[in-house]
This record gives C-alpha cells, sequence and structure tokens, in this order.
C-alpha cells in the first residue's frame, strides 16, 4: 500500500543515515522517489542505462492515471 511504502522509505532513510546501502528492485513510483537514489532501468530491449525519475514508464504511467483514470479505464473497460 502507499502508506506502507512511505512507511518503508523513512526506514530506509534512518538505515541509511547509520551507514546502510540499498539495491531495491521495484516498480512502485514512491519507492522509486528516494532522494539521491541512482535509478537503472531494465527494460529487456537494450543495454541497463541510469535514468531519471522522470523518464522512468512506471512514474509516467503513474502519473498520467493519476491525473484521469478515466481515460485509461474509458480504453481499457
Amino acid at each position: 500500500s502507499p502508506t506502507r511504502q512511505l512507511a518503508f522509505l523513512a526506514l530506509m532513510a534512518e538505515a541509511v543515515r547509520g551507514g546502510a546501502q540499498f539495491v531495491v528492485a521495484t516498480h512502485s513510483p514512491i519507492l522509486l522517489a528516494y532522494p539521491g537514489a541512482r535509478l537503472y532501468e531494465f527494460d529487456g530491449a537494450g543495454p541497463v542505462r541510469a535514468v531519471a525519475y522522470e523518464e522512468l514508464e512506471h512514474v509516467r504511467v503513474t502519473r498520467d492515471f493519476l491525473a484521469a483514470p478515466e481515460r485509461f479505464l474509458r480504453h481499457l473497460l
């Protein structure tokens, strides 16, 4: 859930302040937004590449859906 993901970000930040590092594989735009995270895209269509948060497909699709869910649902349903 989004609330649990936000709680997880807080736990990660606390651990990072204590010297921890993380490798996280996720599609969650919430987790991908961790400040200072290095983001890599593994899309299968080409080599692994570093990307900006705004360039990630999961971020774009989620943002677009939340802005206009009826537009997506009209095409899907």
